[in-house]
């Protein structure tokens, strides 16, 4: 098949590309490059008007007009390539808002794309319509409304969360719905929502390129090393103030036993390199199940504390843990912690089920046969 993916989070998509090209398949990749974390795109995107005093004047103009400058640019550098995203048997959006547009630039793209291509789909692997609704009207499902509705974030800092609940962006959502030949959730937060909904294929979990993760059990020796990887802009989503409080109660615990390593917005290859000598990986903890970062942590058989819950076991029929659940709780954390550097056996137990979970239920080729299996029986 001839396959066009459009948008990049954490690797997702590039993932699933290596697993298709291993199918024969001819796959192609437009979008941004998920910002810092600068990951490869055929035909990449620039979001432009989007720092400094080009922002300011961008905004101005925003209150001013209505005018979204930023929006009108990225529609250009679409549609000077346009002849390159045309004849595909498969298009795979990676959200409602794939090209972080407004409503009317976001419309006019994928007015082209659904008309020049045979099949649509539509990943739920992020912020949209329907999941950040849903957490709305639930508030107690585990998720970055959470924190939010704690008043931890500001509106201003929550509102690519936030745009999905205005008016344009539920007109996107419906008009979306109505061109796609269906949607599929990458993992159980995403699930949720989407349950009985017509154009609701399933979930496929997401891909993960087990080959670029040679197998290798854990070496304990005398101390433990947890790692922190911080992105300052998904501070409170990701519960990083849950962790650095109770990570400050660890060492002073275990100041004999624990090396804590603390990054802040690095670039993806070095925040990777940076926690492959850890034993302990802290991730996130609104939610149900993992994200990418949590999952490559899984892959090279690290004891990772993320979204593990319940649901997310009783999903996979999982009778051992492959993760540490987290929650936002000081003193839970501690004593999970406390309990692994106590344990380094257990360390060394649930890393080595986190890699063969991960072989088991996210390896990139099993994955890519799944999307297949969907895309071709989903008729035209």
């Amino acid at each position: 098949m001839k396959i066009l993916l459009i948008g990049e989070y954490s690797r997702l998509h590039n993932s699933l590309k290596e697993g298709l090209q291993k199918l024969g398949n001819d796959v192609t990749i437009l979008g941004f490059k998920d910002g810092f974390k600068d990951f490869s795109v055929d035909f990449p995107l620039e979001k432009k008007w989007d720092f400094g005093l080009r922002k300011k004047i961008k905004l101005a103009l925003l209150v001013v007009t209505g005018f979204d400058i930023s929006s009108y640019l990225t529609y250009r550098q679409f549609w000077k390539k346009r002849e390159h995203f045309k004849d595909f048997d498969v298009v795979q959006l990676i959200n409602e808002n794939s090209f972080f547009c407004d409503y009317n630039n976001e419309k006019k793209i994928l007015e082209y794309i659904f008309k020049h291509n045979k099949k649509a789909f539509l990943l739920s692997a992020g912020d949209d319509y329907p999941y950040v609704n849903y957490n709305f009207e639930h508030s107690k499902n585990p998720s970055v409304v959470q924190p939010y509705l704690a008043g931890k974030i500001a509106d201003k800092d929550f509102s690519n969360v936030l745009k999905f609940r205005t008016k344009p962006f539920e007109k996107l959502h419906h008009y979306i719905y109505k061109n796609i030949h269906g949607v599929i959730a990458t993992d159980v937060d995403y699930h949720i929502p989407l349950q009985n909904h017509p154009k609701y294929l399933g979930l496929i979990p997401s891909p993960m390129n087990v080959d670029k993760f040679p197998k290798k059990e854990l070496a304990i020796d005398e101390r433990i090393v947890i790692f922190h990887g911080i992105n300052r802009e998904s501070y409170f989503k990701k519960g990083n103030d849950f962790f650095e409080k109770a990570l400050q109660k660890i060492k002073e615990k275990y100041n004999d036993k624990v090396d804590v390593y603390v990054t802040e917005n690095v670039p993806y290859n070095d925040y990777i390199n940076r926690y492959n000598l850890a034993h302990i990986v802290l991730d996130q903890l609104y939610g149900h199940d993992q994200g990418s970062n949590g999952l490559e942590a899984m892959a090279k058989g690290k004891a990772v504390v993320t979204n593990a819950s319940d649901v997310f076991e009783k999903h996979y029929n999982l009778t051992e843990k492959v993760a540490i659940n987290g929650l936002p709780d000081v003193d839970y954390l501690v004593s999970e912690l406390s309990f692994l550097i106590e344990n380094p056996d257990a360390i060394k137990a649930i890393g080595k089920r986190a890699r063969a979970f991960i072989e088991k239920e996210h390896d990139y080729v099993k994955i890519a046969e799944k999307f297949a299996e969907v895309w071709n029986k989903t008729n035209v």
